[in-house]
């Protein structure tokens, strides 16, 4: 199996020490497999898509637009 190195910052190396119980090299292993999962979806998903990544950018800022809009409305 092939080896990868992931860079920490100092305290989360810290907080990961206080658990030895935990194996973080497998919750890293099972985080990466989650996201490779979700990102075929995603391909799979869009594969037939004709929409280009400006379009996607323009809907993508529309739909934050439209978030801040609502969490604004709600905090009032």
């Amino acid at each position: 199996m092939p080896t990868i190195t992931v860079n920490v910052d100092d305290d989360l190396k810290d907080r990961m020490e206080r658990h030895p119980e935990i194996n973080w090299s497998e919750v890293t292993r099972q985080a990466i497999q989650e996201k490779i999962e979700t990102l075929e979806v995603m391909d799979e998903l869009t594969s037939d898509s004709e929409l280009t990544e400006s379009d996607v950018a323009e809907i993508a800022d529309k739909i934050n637009e439209r978030g801040r809009e609502r969490a604004d409305e709600q905090a009032d």
